[in-house]
């Protein structure tokens, strides 16, 4: 009666059981995988950010197939004073509910039922529902631990066939936190001029560097046909307000001499028309949304700092853990000693010490020993949840 596609095994793993049991229990429970902003104690300008959905020219509908002009040129706006090098046009721009939709979307362009794209292993476990629901096959490429992340280039070489079509890139990666490094982006470009690829850019958590030094965003890369995805959700620290987009770029010429931007935004622009899923009051505030960052961003940073320098202090204490490189995003991994599987021994955390980390195997690490911990944890509840982590494994 149901599609293959949506055969996915769906009764709850041990790991799910344990939090459905503390919470039956009562048990309170310090979450360290906090993904949700609105629920991580931020402060939001809510005057202004619910005025902004009170315009009244959401009465009127005015169906734009790649979003209000004004919307996407407010989010152009934002790549020119967030990325000054930037300058997008906004007729490059489609607007979607979420980067999920924008996912969906450029799959459905580029994609025929069975053809592959490669993905980035560790990585989000999002990509193989996606890649599911659109009959796509997912390719995994490692990322190597060496003093650092690195892409595995020779490993991105092996695994092409004549049915992929592009590379998705996370940049920063969620959860290893890794910047795209400009030699890995020229390799990028050059490996899919030869194979005639398109390379598919996950952005949103671009302007979280823990540095503070403004990496380089792809939405402007010419020299691959590129899709560069990203939204208020992270930029802003706003999910709930639906609101992503896909930026296209390159200057890619095919055979028969068109140019493939041009190709390829128009038949985004049938596709998201087929769909016309943004609601008018929410592009109708989009400069508003976007403006939240600059509020927003600061509070993120300051609290991904300060649980990092107490992460730092309280590993220095012993011997058993340390952290991963990591040089931006929501996320950090903990390398801890393997005396079971990572499923195990999250389990054995939440159970034990009533907190809540994420086992490494979620997001397809290749081998046991990695915990994921959220930077963006309420101060209090990080400091106090690492602790009783460390005691345990200690």
């Amino acid at each position: 009666m149901f599609s293959h596609r949506t055969a996915w095994k769906l009764t709850p793993n041990r790991f799910t059981e344990a939090q459905r049991e503390l919470a039956t229990a009562g048990r309170e429970v310090l979450d360290l995988t906090v993904s949700n902003p609105t629920r991580a104690g931020l402060h939001y300008d809510e005057e202004h950010i619910l005025k902004s959905l009170a315009n009244p020219k959401a009465l009127d509908y005015e169906p734009q197939p790649k979003g209000l002009r004004g919307a996407r040129e407010a989010v152009a706006a934002y790549y020119r004073e967030q990325h000054e090098e930037s300058d997008i046009d906004p007729d490059s721009l489609v607007l979607t509910t979420s980067t999920s939709e924008g996912y969906s979307h450029v799959f459905r362009l580029l994609c025929n039922p069975g053809d592959e794209v490669l993905v980035p292993k560790p990585s989000y476990p999002l990509f193989e529902f996606l890649a599911d629901l659109q009959d796509v096959k997912l390719l995994p490429y490692p990322l190597i631990y060496d003093h650092g992340w690195q892409m595995d280039v020779p490993s991105i070489r092996k695994a092409v066939t004549d049915r992929t079509r592009a590379i998705i890139v996370v940049h920063p990666n969620n959860p290893t936190g890794s910047y795209v490094s400009t030699t890995e982006r020229c390799a990028l470009n050059q490996f899919c001029r030869e194979h005639n690829l398109s390379l598919i850019v996950d952005e949103v958590f671009l302007d979280y560097a823990h540095d503070g030094v403004s990496r380089t965003t792809f939405a402007a890369n010419q020299d691959a046909l590129t899709f560069t995805l990203s939204g208020v959700s992270k930029i802003s620290g706003l999910p709930q307000m639906k609101l992503a987009w896909i930026a296209t770029s390159g200057h890619v010429k095919n055979d028969e001499n068109k140019d493939e931007v041009n190709t390829a935004l128009a038949r985004l622009e049938v596709i998201a028309d087929t769909y016309l899923s943004m609601s008018a009051p929410i592009q109708l505030a989009v400069s508003v949304l976007l403006e939240q960052r600059k509020s927003i961003q600061p509070q993120l940073l300051n609290r991904m700092r300060t649980n990092l320098k107490e992460l730092d202090r309280l590993l220095a204490r012993q011997k058993n853990c340390r952290r991963l490189t990591v040089e931006g995003g929501w996320y950090a991994v903990l390398r801890v000693p393997v005396t079971q599987s990572d499923e195990e021994l999250a389990v054995d955390i939440l159970r034990k010490r009533s907190v809540l980390v994420h086992p490494g195997h979620f997001y397809d690490f290749p081998s046991e020993g990695n915990l994921i911990v959220s930077l963006i944890t309420p101060t209090g509840d990080f400091e106090q949840g690492i602790g009783r982590v460390l005691e345990l494994l200690g």
